[in-house]
Order: C-alpha cells, then structure tokens, then sequence
C-alpha cells in the first residue's frame, strides 16, 4: 500500500477516534480539529519517504500532540485558550504506544456524551457529534437534517461556542444524568449506521467502518445502562444489526446496489438476524418506541424466506404505528412504500403526493421511489421524468449508477 492510500485509510476510518483522543487532550473541538489536520499534513508529506509507521493512528494523534506542545511553548497567547494546568498534563502525557490500547474507545463514548450535553440545542448535540466523531463533512451532515449546508455551518459553530463558554465538561456523565441524553445519544448512534449504511458520497454505497463502529457504541451504551438497559437501547441495537446482516447481498460484485427484493437472501447473515430478533423483541416489549417500530419493521423483512412472501400488511401497519409516534416526512415517505406493496402502486403514489412540497422535494429518494411506483405501473415516460429529478439530486455514485439503470430500462420500455 502506498503511502498517500494509507494516510486516504486512516482519515477516513480513524478520524473519529483521534478527534476524541486530542479533544481529550485539549479540552477544545477547534484545535483538535486543527492539529489532527495538520498531522494529517505531515503524514503526507513525511510517510512517502520514512515508509507508513507500524501504528499510523498513534502517529497521527502523537504529532499532533507535539503540534499542541510545540504551540504552547511558542505562543503565550495559546495559553488563553488551555488552561496552564492543561498544558502541563499534555506535555507529560503518555508516549504514543498507550494510544493503540483498548481505552481510545472511550474517548469516542466522552466526546458522544459532551456534545449530548442538554444545554445544547437537540438539533446541535447530533450535528457536531456526526462532524466530530465521523469526520462527516457539513454537507453530509446537513442532508441527514435536509436542512441547507449553510444552516448546519451555523449550528456547528454555535455548538462548539457554547460547549467553550459554558466549560461543559468532557466526562461521561453519572448514571442519574444519563437518561436525560440518551435520546441524543442514540440519535448520534443511529446517523453513523446510516452513514455507513448508504453513504452520502463516493463511489462506494457502504462504509462498513462507520456501520461496524455505530453498532459497537450501541452495544457500549446499553452495557453502561446495564442490568436494565432502556428497550430503546435494546431496540437500537437490533434495528443496526438487522439492517447490517443484509450488508452482503446490498451490492453486486461490481459494487452497483442490489435491491431488497432482488437480493440473494442466502447471503444474508443469520446468526446475526437471530440475536437481533431476541433482542428487537425485548425492545418491543418495552413498548413501541421509535426503535422498537423500526426494528419490528426490519425484523419482519428478515423473517421472510423470499421477497413474495414478505408481510407487508403487518409493516404497513408499523409504519401506521411510527407515524403516530415519531412523524417525519421520511417516516412517511418509508410508508408510501409500504402501501404500496401493500395496496397497491396507487396507494404509495397518494401518500408521496402530499410530500412533494416538504423538505423532501431536494431529496433524490423521493423521486426514486416515485419513479419505481411509477415503473411497476407501467407509465414509463413519468417514470423517467422522476428519475431524472432523482439523478439530478443524488451524490453516492452506486446509487447513481443504479438509477441510470432504470431510468434506460423505462426509456427502453416507452419506445417498444
């Protein structure tokens, strides 16, 4: 491997944990992001010729350590920033091995509780922990939201100004505030599985380091709130894990997706759907949470041996369900589906015409799944409109790749 790939690997997997080591250090998102940068800089520039370190990560979080250090000693303004004391703890800390051990995680679950801190808007505790702990450019982050990139900007810099003004400390919090960031918490989690699940750019559609990670967090999570962890947490856990044993079959050998209805259901990962299905089951008992809904509706299509014998009365009717009990336009867009599956095209259709003036109208899935509704009725040239207004928004090129396909295979239909 060379090095340029190699230092490509480490940002892109290991952002998110240096991040929250220099956090840790620094006690400010700002620097840390600052010096990460900049040894990610010199990695570019030095590993070429001195060959890729047998721990890039440590040598990553290393230099930008001595950066930090390097800095203090050169500037005193520096100090205004980082408490003196601090400055001392960074220059004594531990030499770069102790970083490869099995603590670094930890920093991640501090960095995810601080930004969940309640003195943060909702909306700001996710964002700058999707920016921080993944490295997820605003853009990405602002699609997650479908807000426009600019608003996001303004949310970032207000979150990290107030976590510095307000000095919120950098802690995993008692077992008495827990409960109140845990909705958060769990919001974050989920947003990195979905990243990883379909990601928002790229040639690639799955990022599995991002998936793998979420569920790791999710599973850290719940054992902190063990021996009664939260059925939302239970839930969440099963919701990742079902969606993650299909990772397999989502994408063909060329890397294009695979639709749910297409896949080869023999490459999906069953010992991992039936300790996800305990577990949704626990979280349903619990009562039916958002996750607990979610995981319900993933369950049923992993339950079913082919694509025909899907239940999809009983999904319409959990999607009726989460509707009622945590309404969004995409919870609704995922219910057009349902129905039509369930009743009809026709029905799906109607659902999706009263969402066309929400925030979906800029996002692609809309159009998509307009388009394919349109498809299986067979009215190939409005079909291929919607998949133009599909193509026109989407950034993942799989996922374009994919909608080119069908958008020749209706134009290929509508001149038989």
């Amino acid at each position: 491997m060379d090095a340029v790939t190699a230092v490509e690997n480490v940002y892109r997997s290991d952002w998110g944990r240096i991040v929250a080591t220099l956090i840790g250090l620094l006690g400010d998102f700002d620097l840390a992001e600052e010096y990460a940068q900049e040894a990610f800089t010199a990695a570019l520039d030095q590993w070429p010729a001195s060959g890729v370190p047998e721990f890039p990560r440590a040598w990553i979080v290393q230099t930008a350590r001595h950066k930090a250090i390097d800095r203090i000693r050169r500037r005193t303004l520096f100090a205004e920033k980082i408490q003196p004391q601090l400055a001392r703890e960074i220059v004594e800390s531990a030499p770069a091995e102790e970083y490869e051990t099995s603590e670094i995680p930890d920093e991640r679950l501090r960095l995810i509780f601080t930004c969940c801190h309640p003195a943060l808007a909702p909306e700001s505790q996710i964002a700058l922990t999707l920016r921080t702990l993944c490295g997820l450019e605003t853009d990405e982050i602002a699609r997650a939201f479908l807000v426009p990139a600019a608003t996001m900007a303004q949310w970032l810099v207000r979150a990290k100004r107030k976590i510095r003004d307000a000095r919120i400390p950098y802690v995993v919090p008692g077992a008495d505030e827990i409960a109140a960031r845990l909705d958060s918490v769990l919001a974050v989690i989920y947003l990195v599985f979905n990243e990883g699940y379909m990601a928002t750019r790229g040639d690639k559609l799955l990022r599995t380091d991002l998936s793998a990670e979420a569920i790791r967090l999710g599973r850290l999570v719940r054992n902190l709130m063990s021996p009664q962890p939260p059925a939302e947490a239970t839930a969440l856990v099963a919701l990742m894990l079902l969606h993650d044993a299909r990772r397999d079959a989502r994408v063909d050998e060329a890397g294009d997706i695979v639709v749910l209805e297409e896949q080869d259901r023999s490459r999906w990962n069953r010992a991992q759907i039936a300790e996800a299905l305990t577990l949704a089951g626990e979280g349903l008992r619990g009562g039916p949470g958002p996750y607990a809904l979610q995981a319900a509706i993933a369950a049923e299509h992993c339950k079913a041996a082919s694509a025909e014998s899907t239940n999809w009365r009983e999904i319409l009717r959990l999607y009726d369900l989460l509707e009622s009990v945590r309404p969004s336009p995409v919870v609704s867009l995922n219910r057009a589906v349902a129905a039509a599956m369930a009743l009809g095209p026709e029905s799906g259709l109607e659902i999706i015409a009263g969402l066309a003036a929400t925030e979906l109208e800029n996002f692609h899935l809309l159009h998509a799944a307009r388009a394919d509704l349109l498809r299986r009725l067979g009215s190939h040239d409005e079909a291929a409109k919607s998949y133009l207004q599909a193509l026109a928004l989407v950034t993942n090129e799989s996922e374009r790749r994919y909608l080119e396909r069908r958008l020749r295979e209706v134009q290929s239909s509508s001149k038989a």
